[in-house]
């Protein structure tokens, strides 16, 4: 392999989440309506989780229209990223998806509410993971990592897997982003003058957690297992539809799975709603949607 082949499987990882599109149109949140219409009371507090290499900046344009709008937002850092990353070689090293949720669970329990819980990328699955333990009102899923049980849906991601297995023993590394390769698959759909400052906010990331998420089928501790029918409340998933790290058709498997879930496709948008232009108008449909 290559040495630029080898260097995208590495680090391509390491960036905000990988899998590669399902021709899924769906009604808009605004008219999207739960499955079973039931009317569900819900407090207006929110806890939005961040996907790998990320931190709680990410969702800094989501919570100034949802505090607009009234909301009580929570955006907390996973251990060893957001302002945590500078020590994130130490931290991360043997670190897990089980890690992460059991400090997201304490955090979420801390609040005394049962909030609205979202999650994006890998975030999502472990909002996934804390709603079905019955900790979340209602649960919204952004560019949804493939939970356990979920295989490759596209011949991209298929070969991509199949070309990660020569890339090294990853997940016993901590892994750095790289700008020419966030660029192209994560920033492609932020404004080129943007792009540079959104990345240098970027951190390492677990090698174990992304080992957990993309080879599931090899882990034996179940790291990202979701028990779907524990998941109680409506759900809402979006996907953009020029998300070059997780395909609209895992994204839409990641729905399938779920009763109550709403599956709408993002025109436009890549694998970082939240940063790019237009993510007013997206809180806005997510808040129309819960009401």
């Amino acid at each position: 392999m290559d040495i630029f082949r080898r260097q995208f499987l590495e680090v391509l990882l390491g960036l905000a989440l990988l899998n590669p599109i399902r021709s899924v149109r769906a009604e808009g949140p605004a008219e999207a309506g739960s499955r079973s219409g039931r009317e569900q009371v819900v407090t207006k507090d929110i806890v939005m989780l961040h996907g790998a290499n990320a931190g709680g900046w990410c969702f800094d344009n989501f919570r100034k229209v949802f505090e607009e709008l009234g909301w009580t937002c929570h955006a907390p850092d996973l251990m060893g990223h957001g302002a945590y990353k500078a020590d994130a070689a130490k931290i991360l090293l043997d670190k897990g998806i089980a890690d992460y949720r059991d400090e997201m669970r304490t955090f979420v329990q801390s609040l005394g509410t049962k909030p609205v819980l979202l999650g994006h990328s890998m975030g999502a699955v472990i909002a996934q993971q804390l709603a079905a333990e019955g900790l979340a009102s209602m649960l919204i899923l952004v560019s949804p990592a493939p939970r356990s049980g979920i295989l490759p849906q596209t011949d991209a991601e298929k070969q991509l897997a199949k070309d990660l297995m020569a890339a090294g023993s990853f997940w016993t590394k901590v892994l750095d982003p790289v700008f020419d390769l966030a660029r192209i698959y994560t920033l492609n759909r932020l404004p080129e003058a943007e792009q540079r400052a959104v990345f240098d906010k970027f951190g390492p990331e677990s090698g174990r957690a992304l080992f957990e998420l993309f080879f599931w089928m090899f882990d034996q501790s179940g790291a990202t297992v979701v028990d779907t029918e524990k998941i109680s409340g409506r759900v809402l998933c979006l996907s953009g539809s020029e998300d070059r790290i997780v395909s609209l058709d895992t994204a839409g498997a990641t729905a399938d799975g779920i009763k109550d879930a709403t599956f709408v496709v993002l025109e436009g948008h890549g694998h970082l709603p939240m940063l790019e232009p237009g993510a007013e108008q997206i809180v806005r449909r997510i808040v129309s949607w819960i009401a």
